[in-house]
């Protein structure tokens, strides 16, 4: 069990349809190739929510509203040489079009399908809450 705590924080940016964004690793960056929600290391001083608006203009190009950033559930993961405590947002309001900013892959999907993904380990708990409290949105399979 490590004794370093790396505060990270995420969120779930849901879209008309129900469907939630999700990013790639990009090339060069830990677990490259694995699939996470999008967000980011929380900086000195500042709170999760202003990381994750911070992290979403960074990578993605949009501004997020801030007080529409519903808490929805973490994730505390020890990954050996550190543990990871992640609170997860759920976002349906924001500003702009999410574009990748550094060259990594997003898709949407509905919740049930984000468990299928080559996730980073810290993520599969949370896609599994979202599995399983979130509507699907599907309305014709």
């Amino acid at each position: 069990m490590s004794s370093k705590v790396l505060l990270v924080a995420a969120c779930a940016l849901i879209d008309v349809d129900g469907r939630i964004l999700m990013s790639q690793r990009p090339v060069g960056k830990d677990f490259s190739g694995k699939w996470e929600f999008p967000g980011g290391k929380m900086e000195k001083n500042e709170r999760p929510e202003q990381a994750v608006v911070r992290e979403l203009r960074e990578e993605l190009g949009i501004e997020p509203c801030e007080r529409c950033l519903q808490p929805f559930t973490f994730a505390s993961h020890d990954y050996g040489d550190f543990s990871l405590f992640m609170p997860l947002y759920l976002c349906r309001q924001w500003d702009g079009f999410p574009r990748p900013k550094e060259g990594q892959a997003i898709k949407w999907l509905y919740p049930d399908r984000i468990v299928e993904l080559d996730l980073v380990p810290a993520d599969i708990s949370l896609a599994q809450e979202i599995r399983d409290r979130l509507p699907s949105g599907r309305r014709f399979e």
